[in-house]
């Protein structure tokens, strides 16, 4: 047969879900279209259609949370040590299908092909400069507190849970990536609503982290629109903390205070430039501090630590 006339496969994208690949429960799909200016708005309608992406249910939503849930205990039960070396093989895994990336970022975000390979380079970077932090942020943030008694007296960082994730809208890739690795670098695992006009690169990812050594359940990737997918997670009682980075004003306001339910901590959203060096402040975000009091000296009997 020739190459003239050999017919296209096209790519079918789904969920990423307790390390599954399950399509919608409701079978709904949506038309995902490529960037039409380099700012990266795509008119509804307009653009070359790229595929048609899973139209996430509430359903899903509440089957990504017990996943979520699901895995947190060995993830959080984990050496720091070892999650690095989870979130350093992400990067691997990447590198090798960076082109497919590349090309996704391009179609997604408007980007001539060597912007988009820049894009791709640098969310790779991330995942590796993240891998990096997990056995260090303890020291940054914890430490031995100076107290006016007999006591030696120690916090230590501890995660949070389960973080329901609202991925950046514009920044398809890199935004992305930056969210995602400090909420699991510390220790949580994560639901998160990619785009929702550019999901396919998150959905993608969600393929490489099947194949990356990290548990099933760590990270779930939904697609669809952010407020319907959003509204159940910020009042899931089973949610711990919500990051609103993907959420325009108006619908940022309904979730924290949907979120203010069972006392969630909510990363508001701001300006951000994903391209700056990222520093700790996404890590601590999602960390709690645990303190121990514990005698100086040999405990008798009734010596204990609070």
């Amino acid at each position: 047969m020739s190459e003239s006339t050999r017919l296209s496969v096209f790519k079918t994208y789904k969920l990423y879900v307790g390390g599954k690949f399950p399509r919608s429960e409701s079978g709904r799909v949506y038309e995902v279209t490529t960037a039409t200016s380099a700012s990266g708005a795509a008119g509804k309608g307009k653009g070359r259609w790229l595929a048609n992406a899973p139209l996430s249910s509430r359903k899903d939503a509440r089957d990504a949370v017990v996943a979520a849930r699901k895995a947190f205990g060995g993830w959080s039960g984990a050496t720091a040590y070892n999650r690095g070396q989870v979130l350093y093989r992400v990067a691997e895994m990447l590198e090798g299908r960076r082109e497919q990336f590349v090309r996704e970022v391009a179609d997604a975000e408007g980007l001539s092909k060597s912007k988009a390979g820049a894009v791709v380079d640098a969310a790779i970077d991330r995942w590796v400069w993240y891998a990096g932090w997990t056995d260090k942020i303890g020291q940054v943030v914890g430490g031995a507190n100076p107290v006016a008694g007999p006591y030696f007296n120690l916090s230590t960082p501890e995660p949070t849970g389960v973080v329901t994730v609202l991925a950046p809208q514009e920044s398809s890739f890199l935004g992305l990536v930056s969210v995602i690795a400090p909420v699991i670098a510390t220790g949580n695992t994560a639901v998160v609503v990619a785009s929702e006009r550019a999901p396919l690169p998150a959905l993608s990812l969600g393929e490489v982290l099947a194949t990356s050594d990290l548990p099933g359940g760590v990270v779930n990737v939904l697609s669809g629109r952010t407020a319907e997918i959003a509204a159940p997670l910020a009042a899931h009682q089973d949610v711990n903390a919500i990051d609103l980075t993907g959420a325009g004003a108006e619908l940022a306001a309904e979730l924290e205070t949907a979120a203010a339910d069972n006392l969630k901590r909510v990363l508001r959203p701001r300006a951000e430039d994903w391209t700056a060096d990222p520093g700790t402040d996404r890590m601590t975000a999602f960390l709690e501090t645990k303190t121990v009091w514990h005698p100086t000296g040999s405990l008798g009997a009734s010596g204990s630590a609070y």
